[in-house]
């Protein structure tokens, strides 16, 4: 008769009887205590938490992993304290040898392998959920393309009817003036009223242009040829006349800016406003001042070239 065998589960034995009562956690804690180890101590060295030797010392085996793990540790504790290991692991639980059981079933019982099941039917491979998931993004992407050629096919037959070109006549050019040098003073305006109508804008803008030119080149011959006016001359409290470069900054009783500017050689400027005004001049070696038609004299007010006074 044919039996099967399989191995049965590992089970932790108690340890055989000794000649006296010390356990093996009582064996280390007096080792440890001789050795003058704190358990935290210990615990640091070896790098195991706290409450895993004192189970070990309580002898409280559920606490601690499996027997192969309490012997282990129990080992390194006494490597640790120098003592003789021998003695503490004969009274620590130890692990059986693994025994036979016999199978309630012989050899020939039936077995079935995943792979004789019947294969599934095309009906079950369409009807799964991914199938129909692909099949409802086709369908929606069917839809989506076809919908817009079918509205798009009407405005397609009116397209050369579109595209046939309009023709539009010409409009009449708009007659040209000759304006003479002597009307260059005269507005552009005034040549208006010869332009076009608005639809022969664009068409007329070019002769429109041209009066606009030779007016603008009459007016330009005519103000080179005019004598340049003579400057008016400078008026107000105080006048700033300069010989050379020079800046002045002048600021009413209010603080209000009332003059601020570069000056060339030659140039004059007057300044009138709420009294006292402030007045400081740049440059002192190229200016002359005049307060109230009278030469102010703006060395006893200068620091470093620049002079600082008020006008009263």
């Amino acid at each position: 008769m044919s039996e099967s065998w399989a191995q049965e589960g590992q089970d932790v034995q108690a340890p055989p009887a000794a000649a006296d009562s010390v356990t093996a956690g009582a064996l280390l804690r007096q080792a440890r205590e001789a050795a003058g180890l704190h358990v935290a101590a210990l615990a640091v060295a070896l790098k195991v938490p706290v409450r895993k030797l004192e189970a070990l010392e309580d002898n409280r085996w559920d606490v601690l992993t499996d027997s192969v793990f309490v012997r282990a540790l129990a080992s390194s504790v006494c490597r640790n304290l120098k003592v003789d290991p021998q003695p503490i692991l004969d009274r620590l639980p130890r692990t059986p040898a693994p025994r036979l059981m016999q199978a309630s079933e012989g050899i020939n019982a039936p077995f079935r392998a995943p792979s004789d099941a019947a294969p599934p039917s095309w009906y079950d491979q369409v009807t799964k959920p991914v199938f129909l998931v692909v099949f409802a993004i086709l369908l929606g992407a069917i839809v989506i393309i076809l919908l817009p050629a079918r509205h798009e096919a009407p405005p397609v037959a009116l397209m050369p009817t579109e595209a046939q070109p309009v023709l539009v006549p010409p409009p009449n050019p708009a007659p040209t003036m000759d304006i003479p040098a002597a009307a260059a003073s005269t507005p552009v305006a005034a040549a208006a009223p010869p332009v076009a109508p608005a639809p022969a804008v664009s068409s007329a803008a070019p002769p429109v242009a041209a009066p606009s030119a030779a007016s603008s080149g009459a007016t330009a011959s005519a103000s080179a040829s005019a004598p340049a006016a003579p400057a008016a001359p400078a008026s107000g409290i105080v006048v700033v006349r300069t010989k050379g470069q020079s800046w002045v900054e002048v600021t009413d009783a209010r603080g209000a800016m009332v003059l601020r500017r570069q000056m060339e050689s030659g140039e004059a400027a007057g300044v009138s406003g709420a009294l006292p005004l402030r007045v400081t001049i740049g440059r002192v070696d190229n200016t002359e001042v005049q307060v109230r038609g009278k030469s102010f004299d703006l060395r006893p007010v200068s620091r470093d070239n620049v002079a600082r006074f008020e006008v009263k």
